[in-house]
């Protein structure tokens, strides 16, 4: 192994380990999903945190947490979800840097908060991409970017640029998961369509993450929406973060990987910044929306 070369080797895979960025920008209109991490501000604070641009390709891990072995210098950090991270068994601290001198094996154990942890190192990711991005995504044949999907024994290699001082992100600044989470939203295109009754149920409630979430889009179970809408509603444009309520009145709350293009009324949209939230909770959580005020 050349000396001047990270190594990783993945030893367990965990639930849903794979490769993130920021994602496909300008694609939509062609069919294909922007992607990237669900979680921006998290995967951003970790390549902050080596010293990366907020645009390196880092590891997205769900809940359940892999086994990675790293072979060479290395410098690391760990933002979002607590899986309980551990350095060859010593367990380890979060949102700081943390320096490899050789090689070591991290691995997680219990999920104690959050949903999704990312794992940045700092310097070059020597991984393929396509359409300007190395993001692993639910609705891209994994031929088309197949380092992004980590399996057993896959293996990925970094150039390191250089070492920085130790960087901590402050306290008071880290995320505090909640449960239920309060998300704030803006008005969907069809929001005036709803009728009041519906408007006001949808406010009022708390939904419950389903079970048959992922990164396309959580469904939430709660009271079923009377939709009665004004009009028809054609097939239109939808972005992470958009809500839509189907046919049976069920919300659908689409992420990352979800479609370019939906016919369901399209009732709110999750503002940027609680869309981080969001992908940090789990199935079985709650959520409630807030209608985001002018100017707060």
């Amino acid at each position: 192994m050349n000396k001047h070369t990270i190594t990783l080797t993945i030893q367990k895979t965990g639930l849903h380990t794979n490769i993130q960025d920021t994602g496909r920008i300008g694609y939509q209109e062609f069919g294909v999903p922007s992607g990237g991490v669900m979680d921006r501000t998290a995967a951003a604070t970790a390549n902050w945190l080596v010293g990366n641009p907020a645009t390196t390709p880092l590891i997205e891990i769900t809940l359940m947490g892999p086994s990675i072995r790293i072979q060479g210098s290395a410098q690391i950090a760990l933002t979002g979800a607590n899986l309980s991270p551990q350095l060859n068994k010593g367990t380890i601290p979060m949102y700081e840097t943390l320096t490899i001198n050789k090689e070591a094996t991290l691995s997680f154990g219990k999920a104690i908060n959050g949903c999704r942890t990312y794992l940045a190192i700092g310097g070059d990711w020597q991984v393929q991409e396509w359409l300007g991005s190395s993001s692993a995504a639910t609705t891209t044949p994994s031929t088309l970017t197949p380092d992004s999907v980590l399996q057993k024994n896959s293996q990925l290699k970094i150039q390191p640029r250089f070492f920085l001082p130790k960087r901590i992100y402050e306290v008071n600044l880290r995320p505090i998961y909640s449960d239920p989470a309060f998300i704030k939203v803006v008005p969907g295109p069809e929001f005036e369509l709803f009728s009041p009754y519906a408007i006001a149920s949808f406010f009022s409630q708390t939904y419950t993450i389903s079970n048959d979430s992922n990164r396309m889009g959580y469904r939430l179970i709660g009271k079923d929406l009377k939709i009665k809408l004004k009009r028809e509603v054609i097939s239109s444009g939808i972005v992470p973060g958009t809500i839509q309520i189907s046919n049976s009145g069920q919300a659908i709350l689409l992420m990352r990987d979800a479609q370019t293009t939906g016919g369901y009324p399209r009732i709110a949209n999750v503002i940027s910044k609680d869309l981080d939230t969001v992908a940090q909770l789990r199935p079985r959580e709650g959520i409630r929306f807030e209608l985001k005020q002018k100017g707060v």
